[in-house]
């Protein structure tokens, strides 16, 4: 039976919200005045702290976690710490824009690894979306290698972030059989939290020294982004089917290329248009092409 449509307000609601916390998350990076690993390490470790409280009352109804899952959670961490990393260091390079565009080819290797490692059959459109996507991502590439050093390492540093977070989605698929989305959110983020605060120490990055604004964008980023963005989007997973979620989730970018150009007045050319508009035309397809297999999807963007 179909839900009625006064229902499904709240869903679509937190949805808007998740898909626009996720969307601002690339803008905290750039306000933070810090390295993007230290934003990172906040953003995560403030999540870690809030979730902490949900993650206890779960843990005390559930009885003891799954040892298996727990290594599988840390592991996805330690791949979404990387992913973090790369993406957040490559949006102080490049800007907002091109390593968030880069980073949403991410559901395109989850295909890939599902057939490497799960021995999944994929159908030519998928293989279209591939190329569509990596097409694209080639074409931002060219653009941003041509504008300078910096940006094309930036952008590239969004595509490998990309890869790390299609690895997390593929440990998660593992993981979540064998724990609830809290308890498995919690040892991910926890993980994250201290992959992100070792390579600080290894870099010697300071994890004090900044202003006083600098911590409350990090406040507001662990909040907003990973608070409420992830809470939105878990919230109306649990009302709306894969079908409705992963095409709008391929708002997140676009939404991040209008807040980078209204706020902090960076410049995007009709190539570059272009070639965003070939990742997500191409992500949709690889998301039309798997909508029933048996590997869950990533949604789009890391952030």
């Amino acid at each position: 039976m179909n839900r009625p449509a006064k229902s499904l307000a709240k869903p679509y609601f937190a949805l808007l919200v998740g898909i626009l916390s996720l969307g601002s998350s690339a803008l905290f990076v750039q306000w933070a005045n810090a390295p993007g690993i230290i934003s990172s390490f906040y953003r995560m470790g403030i999540g870690a702290v809030v979730f902490a409280i949900p993650f206890m009352f779960r843990a005390r109804s559930h009885g003891p976690v799954n040892r298996k899952g727990v290594a599988l959670a840390l592991l996805a961490g330690v791949f979404f710490g990387a992913d973090m990393a790369f993406w957040s260091e490559g949006i102080l390079l490049s800007g907002a824009t091109n390593p968030t565009l880069m980073a949403n080819t991410a559901p395109a290797w989850v295909g890939l690894g599902a057939m490497i490692f799960f021995r999944e059959r994929l159908p030519r459109r998928f293989w279209g979306g591939l190329v569509l996507a990596l097409a694209g991502a080639a074409i931002i590439l060219g653009v941003a290698s041509s504008q300078g050093f910096k940006l094309g390492i930036g952008s590239l540093f969004g595509l490998v972030a990309g890869m790390f977070y299609g690895g997390f989605f593929l440990i998660a698929q593992k993981g979540r059989v064998l724990m609830d989305s809290v308890q498995f959110f919690w040892f991910s983020v926890l993980a994250s939290t201290v992959v992100l605060g070792v390579l600080g120490m290894v870099r010697g990055l300071s994890f004090m020294n900044y202003p006083a604004q600098s911590f409350w964008i990090f406040l507001a980023s662990g909040l907003i982004v990973q608070v409420a963005g992830w809470f939105g989007i878990n919230y109306a997973q649990g009302f709306l089917p894969a079908t409705v979620i992963s095409p709008t989730m391929l708002g997140q970018p676009v939404i991040t290329t209008i807040l980078a150009v209204l706020l902090l007045g960076e410049a995007v050319s009709l190539t570059q248009l272009v070639g965003g508009a070939a990742i997500i035309a191409g992500i949709y397809l690889v998301h039309l092409s798997r909508g029933k297999a048996d590997v869950p999807e990533a949604a789009p963007g890391p952030t």
